[in-house]
C-alpha cells in the first residue's frame, strides 16, 4: 500500500503517521515527552533527546501495523510556523529523520511547519465548507488567529500577547500538584462545579492577555478559599470568555465567520461546550468547526496530508 509517511518532533510529542494516496488515515502513533513530576516544560535539548530515543520504537510500531507500507514521499515538520526566523530544535530530529529517509529510498521530500500541520489535520472529518475561512491554534507553545486562505497559505491575524492558552492551563495545574501536561486532570477536576466568572477575561481587539489571569489564579490558590475543583472550573470559564472574545473580533474585522479550532487545548470537551455556550449567550456571528479529538493534540497526520497534496500536485493531480 502506497502512502505518504509524515514526521513530527514537537515540544512535547513524538509523532509518525501514514496516509494513503486517497487521504485515508492509516496509521498514527504518538508518544508523549515525559516531564518531571512538579515541572512545567522542557528544555530543547532535553526534548531533543527523548525524541531521538523515540522516534525508532515508533517507525518500528507503524511498520508493525502496515507491514505492507511502501512509501512514497515523506513529510516532516522542519519549523514551528511558516515565518522568517522560526525555528526550535526539537524539529531537527524529525526533519533530520525524513531527509535521510528520502534520500536512502529515493523518494520526495515534503517540508512544512508544525502549525500548518495543526491546521491540515483539524480539517479532517469536518463539516468546513471550501473556500477562505479562520483557524484558531490554541496549545501550550501558541494561541494564534490565523486567515486560512483558499490555496492554503496561513496569514497571522492575532493571539495571546504573552502566555499561551495551554500554558496557563499547565501553569495551574503545576501549582495545583497535577502531572505535566495538565489539560485532562484539569478538565476532570472542574467536572460538575459551575464557575463563577471570578478570573478577568482579558482581550482587546485581535490581542488576549492571560499572564494577568494566572496571577489572579496563583492568588486564588495560595489563598485556601478555594478548593482545586472551583479554581480548575474559573480556568476553563477563563479560557472560554476570552477566546470568544478573540474569534467575535476576528470575525469582525475579517468578515469570515467559519473557524476551524486545533491544537492540544481544543481536546478538552469542557472548553469546547463552555465556548459555545458563550458564542450563543452573546449572539456572536462566529461559526465554530472543532478538531477531532485524537487530531487536536500534536500529531504527524496533518504533516502527512499536506506531504500528500504536494506530492499528488507534483504528479499532476
Amino acid at each position: 500500500m502506497r502512502a505518504i509517511l509524515g514526521l513530527d518532533t514537537s515540544c512535547y510529542t513524538t509523532s509518525v503517521a501514514a496516509v494513503a494516496l486517497d487521504g485515508q488515515v492509516l496509521a498514527s502513533v504518538r508518544r508523549l515527552l515525559v516531564v518531571k513530576q512538579g515541572g512545567r516544560g522542557l528544555r530543547q535539548s532535553e526534548g531533543v533527546f527523548q525524541h531521538t530515543q523515540n522516534l525508532p520504537g515508533l517507525v518500528r510500531q507503524l511498520k508493525q501495523e502496515l507491514p505492507s507500507l511502501e512509501i512514497a514521499a515523506v513529510a516532516a515538520s522542519f519549523t514551528p510556523r511558516d515565518v522568517v526566523g522560526s525555528y526550535m530544535p526539537v524539529f531537527t530530529v524529525g526533519s533530520g529523520a525524513a531527509e535521510v529517509i528520502s534520500s536512502l529510498m529515493g523518494v520526495p521530500l515534503v517540508r512544512t511547519n508544525h502549525q500548518a500541520g495543526h491546521v491540515a489535520a483539524a480539517r479532517i472529518g469536518t463539516e468546513l465548507p471550501e473556500g477562505p475561512h479562520l483557524a484558531l491554534h490554541l496549545s501550550g507553545g501558541t494561541t494564534e488567529v490565523l486567515r486560512c486562505q483558499a490555496d492554503g497559505g496561513l496569514e497571522l491575524m492575532g493571539g495571546s500577547e504573552d502566555l499561551h492558552a495551554g500554558q496557563f492551563v499547565d501553569r495551574v495545574g503545576v501549582k495545583l500538584g497535577l502531572g505535566f501536561p495538565a489539560g485532562p486532570q484539569l478538565e476532570r477536576l472542574a467536572e460538575g462545579t459551575t464557575p463563577r466568572s471570578l478570573i478577568v477575561a482579558t482581550c482587546r481587539g485581535l490581542k488576549c492577555s492571560f499572564s494577568g489571569a494566572e496571577a489572579q489564579v496563583m492568588r486564588m490558590a495560595e489563598s485556601g478559599e478555594f478548593t482545586k475543583e472551583q479554581i480548575a472550573a474559573e480556568v476553563y470559564s477563563c479560557l472560554a470568555r476570552t477566546i470568544e472574545k478573540l474569534l467575535t473580533n476576528a470575525c469582525r474585522e475579517s468578515g469570515l465567520e467559519n473557524v476551524l479550532l486545533a491544537g492540544g487545548v481544543v481536546s478538552s470537551a469542557r472548553f469546547r461546550a463552555l465556548l459555545l455556550e458563550r458564542i450563543a449567550r452573546k449572539g456572536s456571528t462566529v461559526r465554530p468547526f472543532f478538531a477531532r479529538p485524537e487530531y487536536s493534540g500534536d500529531n504527524a497526520v496533518g504533516v502527512a496530508m499536506l506531504g500528500r497534496q504536494q506530492y499528488l500536485r507534483g504528479r499532476g493531480e
